[in-house]
């Protein structure tokens, strides 16, 4: 890490990234990438030799060393604080753990009303670690990058908890949902108090940012995403907004092109948007007044750079055709998170070539 920290500015003009969230016009195009901490970094391997992944997400001095390499090498406009989404579950004391090459595997389901009943709540204490990290984060980061928080949004932690691990169908998720709406809505509930005890740790730590991952909310049908997950989302925001309002939120899931104008009635000021719908169109999707996020296709990162270019510019033309239209911002980002395969130095040109368009 660096010896001297620099001076830093709170001024929303500073950070380009906080710029574009607000609606402004920053001096560049703000970029950075989901899981650009990660496998694709051969310095995030050898530090992370012999580590398990949340005994990594619980060592302040690891989390704050893996959260600065991206931005070291690749010069983004932000740092995603390095984290998992079942951190504060697991902080909260549910017996689970990530398991190379499945993700989070939970030893005991949640299923009934007794099993949602008995969940335990998250205690800020529990989470402090994490707060640290991000106190040490804010001390290290130069000027004019943001720090960005997250946390998972609840249909997702609930998804995990009730299926056990990952899942292709969602089926015992969706049977929960639709047999047994109260217990549904009850352990939502829970899982949006824990969500919001996590995320006020990080801001209150010095996050300038913060997205709410619901990874797999696009199993859903529009109808039953407003019914079922939207309210427990929305008390999300709203909570952070109270907390903070001047602290942008980002809203991100995949596949969720049918749900993008319900994302962002949740209350996230930026919407992030996969690759498989345009940006320009997103806008017209998600409405006036609200930044987006994305969306160039990961895989797209393997081919040439000439093709790599060519959808680079592209993903920048039509943001520019979604500001036109409306939109509140824009902030480069892939549509998913970097592939492990991805070639860093592809990244580091793409950063380079957005900051000059």
């Amino acid at each position: 890490m660096s010896d001297t920290i620099e001076p830093k500015s709170d001024t929303v003009a500073a950070y380009p990234l906080l710029a574009a969230a607000a609606g402004e016009r920053p001096a560049r195009r703000p970029v950075w990438f989901m899981r650009q901490a990660g496998r694709s970094l051969p310095e995030y391997r050898k530090v992370r030799e012999g580590i398990g992944m949340l005994q990594s997400c619980f060592r302040p001095d690891l989390v704050c060393e893996i959260t600065l390499q991206p931005v070291r090498r690749h010069r983004t406009d932000a740092a995603i604080l390095f984290s998992d989404i079942v951190v504060p579950l697991k902080a909260a004391g549910i017996d689970l753990d990530i398991v190379s090459g499945i993700g989070p595997v939970v030893e005991q389901p949640v299923r009934d009303a007794a099993a949602v009943a008995a969940l335990p709540a998250l205690d800020a204490q529990q989470v402090e670690p994490v707060a640290e990290a991000v106190r040490m984060l804010r001390g290290e980061l130069a000027d004019g990058v943001a720090l960005i928080g997250f946390a998972g949004a609840p249909f997702t932690l609930a998804s995990y908890l009730v299926e056990g691990g990952p899942s292709r169908n969602h089926e015992r998720t969706k049977a929960l949902m639709y047999s047994d709406p109260q217990t549904w809505h009850t352990l939502l509930g829970s899982l949006a108090d824990t969500a919001i005890t996590f995320l006020t740790a990080q801001v209150e730590a010095g996050a300038q940012a913060f997205q709410l991952f619901d990874s797999w909310a696009g199993v859903l049908s529009l109808a039953d995403y407003r019914e079922y997950v939207q309210p427990h989302s929305a008390r999300v925001f709203a909570a952070m907004k109270e907390l903070s309002p001047a602290t942008p939120a980002f809203h991100f899931g995949v596949g969720t092109g049918e749900l993008l104008g319900a994302m962002g009635d949740a209350g996230a000021d930026v919407v992030g948007v996969d690759w498989r719908v345009p940006l320009d169109e997103a806008a017209r999707r998600v409405g006036p007044g609200k930044a987006l996020q994305g969306n160039l296709d990961p895989a797209t990162l393997m081919a040439s750079w000439d093709t790599v270019e060519a959808q680079v510019r592209r993903v920048c033309a039509e943001a520019d055709a979604a500001l036109a239209a409306g939109a509140g911002g824009h902030v480069f980002n892939l549509g998913h998170g970097v592939l492990p395969s991805t070639d860093p130095g592809v990244l580091t040109r793409v950063v380079d070539l957005v900051h000059s368009l």
